[in-house]
């Protein structure tokens, strides 16, 4: 096989025309749903999308070019000891589809801090978690955009400001135009793209090095077949527990209260299908968790097998690059390096499209919405389309700061997205499991089990460092003195900041694992949560209505007997979620705020005169949905239907 330095026609076109199909579905979708305007329609998609995409869509929103890239440069550089975090991933899918789906799905939510702000009656609660979960998209819209343009410019010398430009304006062109449909649809497209790069890696590297079972004779040699460390210790970087424990908790946040994921199994038409889409992801995240993993042990046996590592002889100049170099490398047919690096721009592009419209649906229906309810559908829908192109922005503008971060991407990633992750799980925790809590204690314990998890995680990279003392082949090495540039490179590629001889006093704080910063967030949510809640005065047990609690063991321990079950649940009864659902409904009928509502009359009285257009106004009368005029047809009033017509209400 011929290596090659930089990309052919056959490369570009591979790669234009990922972008090119990507930004095509954007545009059918726009196309199509011209006359269906709406911002359900367009924020999520009529709430009547297919259960298979929507479950592709879960799996690579959070799946993306950080998982690609990162994921095999851990491998390669630390060992197989990082698989074991699938299995708390797997687990934390397993949580999300059994406690927060039934919970939040029968709410009939656009927002999922729609519930808080039922849960806690408080618009504060509501805006707390807003604001979190918008700085904790825009951080991870820019580390995602910016990984693949790292591999990019290793590859083809295309400049990374060029390449962050690139997926912010593709990502936020198709989200703009399409909606949740376009976003779903190019994420399925995409995810063919992504597993189709990373099969390429491991099918020719295998072949390369002779077999799998090499490969794992090879790793095994070098020091690299390592699963279960059971220290307890929370500082050292990866074990069992940080990995599993850590992990479970980080990705329940992501797959049971992230916006992204909740707008995408609440845009289905039943919970069972909610449900089942969370917990396809089992599979995908196992496909997935697992080639990018073989991938990195492939690549390190190939490199092995040579004699040199890439990183000793200078040939890339951090370990996020080892992947697209081995590409580049072995991957000499037309138009495969084309592919790999399309598979990384695909996971960026629905990573950041994901965002752009989890953002939009939260700013609309939390901020905005409250203030603008008197425009027409129309108008509404190109308010959330603004706030698709304005979050695109901020996008591209924090991928340019992400350029600035240290360390891998995979671990600034979760670094800073699992500082933020935590609190966001902790305050729904707070308000489901505990019905003492207020909102006093919701607002109090989200700043600070966001403050201490932030604070650690900068610390970690202006304080602390670590290094990682597995061997590197270099006996064939052409660089001068390789050995020691090994060395020397894998401090740099796995540490956050200079070492220091000893670690002491506030510092130590800053060496616990990244695993567990959301552990961190949601316990102190939930501690000071419960302790402000009762120095301000905590709900009574049965205060809050039971369809915002969750059953905990009714939902895990299903199996148990019905007189225990109930003790357990402090002899309170909780409605069926189908039951719920049915009554969130009837109720969103019955809301004059809504347009098209349906209202039932509640006087017998013929209206004489045009009504003033506030929703208000329309109490008393059904109403019946008029795209062409603000103002509705009254109908079923005073035993009549009445329609306004020439300056007057007759009866039909």
């Amino acid at each position: 096989m011929v290596s090659k330095d930089e990309f052919d026609a056959w490369d570009w076109v591979a790669f234009a025309a990922m972008l090119g199909i990507s930004a095509g579905i954007g545009i059918f979708y726009a196309l199509r749903g011209r006359r269906e305007a709406s911002t359900a329609e367009f924020l999520m998609g009529g709430r009547n999308m297919q259960l298979l995409p929507i479950a592709i869509s879960i799996l690579v929103s959070f799946m993306s070019a950080i998982l690609i890239l990162g994921t095999p440069a851990e491998m390669y550089m630390e060992g197989t000891q990082y698989f074991l975090y699938v299995i708390g991933i797997m687990l934390a899918v397993v949580l999300a589809a059994l406690i927060f789906v039934p919970l939040l799905y029968p709410l009939n939510l656009t927002s999922s801090f729609e519930y808080l702000e039922k849960r806690f009656d408080s618009k504060a609660a509501k805006l707390t978690g807003t604001i979190m979960m918008i700085l904790q998209q825009v951080i991870y819209m820019g580390i995602a955009s910016y990984a693949p343009s790292t591999a990019l410019e290793a590859v083809t010398g295309f400049p990374t400001w060029a390449t962050v430009i690139t997926v912010g304006l593709v990502s936020t062109f198709y989200t703009f135009l399409g909606g949740m449909k376009a976003v779903v649809w190019t994420d399925v497209f995409q995810s063919f793209v992504m597993v189709a790069g990373i099969l390429a890696i491991v099918i020719q590297g295998t072949i390369s090095v002779g077999g799998l079972e090499k490969v794992w004779h090879i790793n095994k040699e070098w020091d690299r077949i390592e699963f279960f460390d059971f220290n307890p210790d929370p500082t050292q970087r990866h074990s069992f527990w940080s990995l599993v424990v850590g992990g479970m908790v980080g990705w329940t946040a992501t797959y049971g209260v992230n916006q992204a994921s909740v707008q995408r199994y609440c845009a289905l038409p039943t919970l069972k299908k909610a449900k089942t889409a969370v917990l396809l992801n089992i599979i995908g995240v196992f496909v997935l968790v697992t080639i990018t993993c073989l991938a990195g042990i492939v690549v390190f046996a190939y490199y092995a097998e040579k004699g040199c590592d890439p990183l000793s002889n200078e040939d890339v100049s951090n370990s996020n690059q080892i992947i697209p170099f081995f590409v580049m490398e072995k991957l000499g047919y037309p138009g495969l390096p084309g592919l790999f690096v399309a598979c990384l721009f695909s996971g960026a592009l629905s990573t950041m499209s994901s965002c752009l419209n989890a953002l939009s649906a939260v700013t609309w229906e939390d901020i905005l919405k409250p203030c603008f309810y008197n425009l027409s559908e129309e108008k509404k829908t190109w308010v959330t389309r603004g706030l698709v192109i304005f979050y695109g922005g901020c996008g591209i503008g924090m991928s340019f700061m992400a350029m600035n971060l240290g360390g891998t991407v995979l671990q600034a990633s979760l670094s800073f997205t699992g500082a933020a992750s935590g609190p966001l799980l902790g305050i729904f925790v707070l308000g489901a499991f505990f019905p003492w809590a207020n909102w006093i204690g919701a607002v109090v314990g989200s700043v600070f089990g966001l403050v201490l998890p932030m604070w650690i995680s900068i610390g970690a990279y202006s304080v602390v460092g670590t290094t990682s003392n597995l061997p590197f082949p270099t006996d064939n090495c052409t660089v001068e003195g390789a050995f020691n540039a090994t060395t020397l490179v894998n401090i740099s590629a796995t540490t956050l900041a200079p070492v220091v001889d000893e670690i002491t006093g506030i510092s130590k704080l800053y060496t616990v694992s990244y695993l567990w910063y959301p552990s961190i967030g949601a316990a102190t949510v939930v501690v000071i949560g419960l302790i402000v809640s009762f120095c301000t005065g905590a709900n009574g047990t049965h205060d809050i209505d039971p369809k915002y609690l969750i059953p905990f063991f009714d939902r895990i321990f299903c199996c148990l007997p019905n007189s225990l079950l109930r003790k357990l649940r402090c002899n309170m009864e909780f409605p069926d979620p189908e039951d719920i659902k049915a009554d969130e409904l009837d109720e969103k009928d019955t809301d004059p705020s809504e347009p098209g509502v349906v209202l039932s009359p509640i006087t017998t009285e013929k209206p004489d005169k045009k009504p003033d257009p506030s929703p208000i106004a329309l109490v008393g009368y059904k109403q019946k949905q008029d795209n062409q005029n603000m103002y509705p047809h009254l109908e079923e009033c005073n035993g009549g239907t009445y329609e306004y017509i020439n300056g007057a209400y007759t009866q039909n």
